[in-house]
């Protein structure tokens, strides 16, 4: 059989969009889908059309929304590698991006003059986003020069707002209650920590008090993965994530490091000086060292530097303004939190990128299709092939 689907670069991530009238509605159903046309269950995904990266394994299907006021409603889907399974309790900000494109392009949402407005709803978590998609001209674009940190690609500009990020997830900005707590993990010392919950739920890590910096490249943060993902296991149940006997996930919560501007090098080989930003950060995706930042750690990030005491606010040397610029391993990312009321924002955003890559029918196996075996190699004899006769 076949599915429709749209690929599409939102920021940093690559996205499959599935329109919710081509996919099943029920849950197992549409993860045995995305399994098989991804290739999940092989650790580089040979077999599908998954990209063998936490940044490029992702998925979302998208329908109008009934809700009064929004515009499209989007499951997001973060499709394992090597795994065979999905992990439904997160969101993407840059797929987010992508989806508000791909709404415009589809014809989901009108296009109103040099600019849209898409107000789209995550059915996994309940956030709201709205996404203001270039359309100079009155028309859609496939091609554009806006960039982000992590390519020099261009793209279409797509201005992403998050509306009332706090407590998504758990209910509150800060699901202990402190801005700042601290963390032990076995019998080690410590760490300090602040878990927080905007755009998604968050554990950050004071980089300095944990012996690193905040601005490891991607190959030493691939070695404090173990590590961090004992931090993420440790977190999840105090923050609420967990019910009582559940095995934890990788999604949620997600996991970084925090630390103070020094000079670094980006992966595109860039300098960046201490001046250009206010805070280092180091975020997995899952279970890998994520090339730049996802957005909803972007936004969590942001609304904990508002937060006196928290790890970010210490890294920046007190608490920040409208405006936090993050260092990423691929380059500055500006956030702006926006009204605020009582140190909670209101509305974060980002400047982004998109671009509709292909529309494509994806080749998928029937439910129950058998597996081919491997081909059986004769035995050698002697150092010789067996002749056909033998």
């Amino acid at each position: 059989m076949h599915t429709p689907a749209t690929l599409v670069r939102g920021g940093t991530s690559k996205c499959w969009l599935f329109s919710q009238v081509h996919v099943p509605t029920d849950r197992s159903e549409l993860e045995k889908l995305l399994v098989a046309a991804y290739g999940s269950t092989d650790p580089v995904e040979l077999d599908g059309v998954g990209g063998a990266t936490p940044t490029t394994s992702k998925a979302a299907v998208v329908g109008v929304s009934p809700e009064p006021g929004v515009d499209v409603d989007y499951l997001f889907a973060q499709v394992g590698i090597g795994t065979g399974t999905v992990e439904w309790a997160s969101n993407c900000g840059n797929c987010a991006t992508g989806i508000a494109l791909y709404a415009v392009a589809k014809g989901l949402v009108p296009i109103t003059g040099d600019h849209t407005r898409v107000v789209m709803r995550n059915s996994n978590t309940g956030a709201v986003l709205e996404g203001v998609v270039d359309t100079t001209g009155g028309m859609v674009h496939e091609f554009g020069d806006q960039t982000v940190p992590g390519t020099r690609a261009g793209g279409v500009a797509v201005g992403l707002a998050f509306l009332r990020p706090a407590g998504g997830s758990t209910g509150s900005l800060l699901p202990t209650g402190r801005a700042a707590d601290e963390l032990r993990l076995g019998t080690a010392e410590p760490l300090r920590v602040s878990m927080v919950d905007a755009g998604a739920p968050v554990v950050l890590v004071d980089a300095r008090r944990a012996g690193r910096t905040g601005t490891e490249t991607l190959e030493q943060l691939r070695a404090d993965v173990p590590w961090l993902r004992g931090v993420r296991h440790t977190a999840a149940p105090l923050m609420g994530l967990l019910e009582p006997g559940e095995e934890p996930g990788d999604a949620v919560p997600k996991v970084g490091l925090i630390g103070p501007a020094v000079p670094y090098t980006t992966t595109l080989g860039e300098p960046v000086a201490a001046e250009d930003y206010d805070v280092s950060v180091r975020m997995l995706s899952m279970n890998a060292p994520h090339p730049a930042i996802g957005l909803t750690s972007a936004v969590a990030v942001a609304a904990a530097s508002l937060l006196e005491g928290s790890v970010v606010s210490r890294a920046a040397a007190g608490p920040g303004g409208e405006w936090l610029r993050l260092g990423t391993p691929a380059g500055v990312v500006a956030v702006r939190c926006s009204d605020i009321r009582d140190g909670i924002p209101t509305r974060v955003t980002v400047q982004r990128a998109a671009r509709l890559l292909a529309d494509a029918r994806i080749y998928v196996p029937e439910p129950g299709a058998r597996t081919p075996r491997p081909a059986r190699i004769p035995p050698r004899a002697n150092g010789l092939q067996p002749s056909a006769a033998g």
